[in-house]
C-alpha cells in the first residue's frame, strides 16, 4: 500500500526498527498510533512525498519493528525510549533536524521527542490527543467508558496479554470499530495489515507495556517537565476529530497551551482516525503548516 516507499531496517541498541522512505525535499517523520502501523498513512504519505522526504517508521512493539522484552519499570516501552528510536531513524537517513506529523500513540512519542530534543524537531503536528498527563488527571466517566483500553491494558500481566493474543484480529476490529465511524473508513488491505501485525509474537505484550509505560514512567517524565516549567518551543499544530472522544472530553487547545509556547489548531469533521477519515483535509493542513520557512536552520 506504500508503493515507492523503500524499506529500510535501522537497529538501535539491539532493537530493529522498520522504516520506509520516499520523496525529496525537507525531511518529515510520520509516526502512527495504536493498534496500527505505518500503513495508516497510505492516503496521506504519497502526496506529502511530492514535496517532502517522508520517513515512515513502525514504533517498537508495532508493525514490523521488534518487540523488546518488558521490564519492571516499563523503561523499554517508554515514550522517551521510543523518541530515541525516532531520532536514530532520522539520523540513519541523514537528518539531524526535521518536522514531525504524528497520531495517537505516535503523537505521544513525538511530544516526548520534541521536549527532549528541541534542536532536532523543527515543527510539530499532533493528531487527536491532549497531553498524556492531563488526560489521566482529568479522566471522567465518559472518557473512561470510551477509552476503556487505557485502563484494561495497564492491568498486571498476564491477563490483558492473554485476552489480546487469544484473538488479535478481534481486538483490532473492536478497538478501531467502536469509534465514531466504525470500520467503514478503513481500506480492507490496511485493516488486514493491522490484523497481521497484531498477531505477530510479542505484540500483545508490547501493546500492554506501551500503555503501562504511559501510566507510570511517562507520567514521571511529564511531571518533571511541568515542575521545571519546561514547555515545547517548536511551533505546534494540533488537530482533532470533532466527533471524537478527545474533543468531547477535553479542551485540546487550552491543555496544549499549558505545555507549549506557540500553539494553533482546530477540529476536522471526522472521528479519531484523521489520516484515514479525512486524508485530503489533513494533507492540506500538513502542506500549509510544514511548508512555512522550510529552509530555516537546515
Amino acid at each position: 500500500m506504500l508503493n515507492g516507499f523503500l524499506p529500510h531496517t535501522v537497529e538501535r541498541d539491539g532493537v530493529q526498527l522498520h522504516t520506509r522512505v520516499a520523496g525529496e525535499g525537507p525531511p518529515l517523520l510520520l509516526l502512527h498510533g495504536h493498534p496500527q502501523t505505518m500503513v495508516m498513512w497510505h492516503r496521506v504519505a504519497p502526496a506529502l512525498a511530492e514535496r517532502f522526504t517522508v520517513v515512515l517508521m513502525d514504533l517498537r512493539g508495532y508493525g514490523d519493528s521488534a518487540r523488546p522484552a518488558p521490564d519492571d519499570a516499563h523503561q523499554a516501552h517508554s515514550k522517551r525510549e521510543m523518541a530515541c528510536d525516532a531520532l536514530a531513524v532520522m539520523a540513519h537517513h541523514g537528518f539531524q533536524r526535521f518536522d514531525v506529523l504524528a497520531h495517537d500513540r505516535g503523537a505521544r512519542v513525538a511530544h516526548r521527542l520534541a521536549a527532549d530534543q528541541p534542536r532536532a524537531v523543527r515543527r510539530l503536528m499532533l493528531l487527536d490527543i491532549a497531553p498524556t498527563l492531563a488526560m489521566y488527571a482529568q479522566t471522567s466517566e465518559a472518557f473512561a467508558r470510551a477509552y476503556w483500553h487505557w485502563f484494561f491494558l495497564i492491568q498486571p500481566p498476564p491477563l490483558p496479554e492473554a485476552l489480546i493474543a487469544s484473538d488479535p484480529a478481534r481486538y483490532v476490529r473492536n478497538v478501531m470499530g467502536s469509534r465514531y465511524a466504525g470500520l467503514a473508513p478503513f481500506d480492507a488491505a490496511a485493516l488486514a495489515e493491522y490484523e497481521r501485525c497484531a498477531a505477530l509474537p510479542g505484540t500483545a505484550t508490547s501493546i500492554c507495556e506501551d500503555y503501562r509505560a504511559s501510566a507510570s514512567i511517562d507520567l514521571e517524565h511529564d511531571r518533571a517537565d511541568v515542575a521545571a516549567g519546561h514547555r515545547l518551543t517548536q511551533p505546534l499544530r494540533v488537530l482533532w476529530g470533532e466527533h471524537g472522544t478527545v474533543a468531547r472530553c477535553f479542551d485540546v487547545l487550552a491543555l496544549w497551551r499549558e505545555r507549549a509556547i506557540e500553539v494553533s489548531g482546530r477540529s476536522l469533521p471526522c472521528g479519531h482516525y484523521l489520516a484515514e477519515e479525512a486524508p485530503a483535509l489533513l494533507t492540506a493542513e500538513a502542506f500549509s503548516f510544514f511548508s512555512v520557512d522550510t529552509q530555516e536552520n537546515p
